[in-house]
């Protein structure tokens, strides 16, 4: 439940049903699976990485927190990979998400992409927080 409020807050969307999260992959918000996670990544763009814990083997997604740091992107782990996609809207379980700040395709408003932004630096100010409270 909290990985979809984190999903919405970023997103910018209320993915509280399918429809609506259809819209955010339509919008191209959400990058799904390690493949595209890592090439968005290194074509710049920015956003917050959700990784899934219970992916076998691990070699599959060690690299990625590691491409998010060099890449000052926020990332969180999640117990379950089926959850991160029932969050990704897509039924195939999903390695790892990346909750882009601003759409690849088209433009936002600029309401919007000012509350984005404010959402963004809450979510992001929050994971540092609880990543500093952890060591």
């Amino acid at each position: 439940m909290e990985l979809m409020r984190v999903v919405e807050t970023v997103a910018c969307v209320n993915i509280s049903s399918a429809h609506e999260a259809w819209r955010a992959a339509e919008h191209k918000c959400l990058k799904r699976g390690v493949k595209e996670v890592v090439k968005s990544i290194r074509r710049g763009n920015k956003g917050l990485c959700v990784i899934a814990g219970n992916i076998s083997p691990i070699d599959v997604i060690t690299h990625v927190p590691i491409l998010c740091e060099e890449a000052n992107i926020p990332y969180i782990y999640v117990p379950s990979k089926e959850d991160l996609a029932n969050a990704g809207a897509t039924k195939r379980p999903t390695c790892c998400v990346l909750v882009l700040t601003k759409p690849t395709k088209g433009e936002i408003a600029k309401e919007e992409q000012e509350k984005l932004k404010g959402d963004y630096d809450q979510v992001a100010s929050d994971i540092s927080e609880i990543a500093n409270s952890m060591f």
